[in-house]
């Protein structure tokens, strides 16, 4: 029997977390999504000495404010991590916007562009890339100007079916709903003990997949943030899932039938199309402390993750200017 991981991809396209261009290479998944804490994580890692050499010795070139250098850098590197990551996956790379831009919508949109610009200056077309971006009022916003542009954009940090309807309107490609970040929070407050099958992570994003199936919404799903391979058993169907290099070995090795658990028309009957403007949106994110508190860390920890890369790059600036 095909191992589960074999069995996952026959219905589910199966994405990468990471930033590990050798883990990459090794589990051959479709498309690979990035965030500020995994490329902090790939820069110190002695293998990518090289783009991090390469981009320093970019900035020596260039002149200007310190603190701007560094901001150029630090995307120089997303992008050269991102796209040697194109030249391994046959899919797309997310790459992902400032988080501390999360609440400016024409600020998010600019760096977007930058972004998208990098990649096709190194011969990469906006095609392979997702531009990923929190689900904030102001980064669907951003969105929504955007894909009208031909950016396809990755709405990240979605805890809330509310965020999933507005990034729908938005016209979003696709939706990265986390799962084990929303188990973190209630099992912080108490709940549980929960089975996969319970889980209120794998709950909601069930509940988001009906809602976009039984509304015909084009948006892609695609599960994020596992805990454990159980929670991605639980979501086999959906139509991608990005999962760490640990669990998708872990996958790898664990044979067993397993079945579809997502389909088209299945599951319980979803609610009416929301209606939503700026206030209704806010309203209802505020009402769940889950969704509002887990958006608000997640936003501040990719900020600190950022800061820790900027200040990595502008003392090996500092260093290679020096010497």
């Amino acid at each position: 029997m095909a191992s589960k991981l074999e069995q996952l991809r026959a219905m589910t396209v199966v994405v990468a977390d990471t930033g590990d261009i050798e883990a990459v290479r090794r589990l051959k998944p479709q498309d690979c999504t990035t965030n500020p804490t995994l490329i902090l994580k790939a820069v110190q890692d002695p293998a990518s000495g090289p783009i991090l050499e390469e981009a320093l010795a970019w900035a020596r070139r260039q002149s200007g404010p310190r603190e701007a250098l560094v901001a150029r850098v630090c995307d120089r590197l997303s992008v050269a991590f991102g796209a040697e990551l194109t030249r391994i996956v046959p899919g797309r790379v997310s790459t992902e916007v400032d988080a501390d831009l999360s609440f400016d919508t024409g600020a998010t949109v600019a760096k977007a562009r930058e972004i998208v610009a990098l990649y096709e200056a190194q011969g990469i077309q906006r095609e392979r890339i997702l531009i990923k971006i929190a689900s904030t009022w102001e980064g669907i916003q951003a969105a929504a100007v955007l894909q009208r542009e031909g950016i396809d954009c990755n709405l990240t940090l979605l805890f809330h079916l509310v965020q999933a309807a507005a990034c729908a309107d938005a016209g979003a490609f696709l939706i990265s709903p986390f799962v084990g970040r929303i188990l973190d929070w209630h099992v912080k407050a108490g709940g549980g003990p929960y089975t996969p099958d319970t889980d209120p992570g794998v709950e909601s994003v069930r509940g988001i997949y009906a809602y976009y199936k039984a509304h015909g919404i084009p948006t892609v799903v695609m599960g994020a943030s596992f805990r454990n391979a159980g929670e991605i058993e639980a979501l086999a169907g959906c139509d991608r899932l990005t999962i760490s290099p640990a669990l998708l070995d872990e996958l790898a090795a664990a044979d067993g039938p397993l079945p579809r658990r997502l389909s088209p028309g299945g599951g319980a009957p979803a609610p009416a199309r929301l209606a939503l403007d700026e206030a209704a949106f806010r309203f209802q994110l505020n009402e769940d402390p889950m969704a509002g508190e887990k958006l608000a860390e997640g936003i501040r920890g990719f900020v600190k993750d950022l800061r820790t890369l900027r200040g990595l790059v502008g003392k090996r600036l500092a260093e290679a200017q020096a010497a």
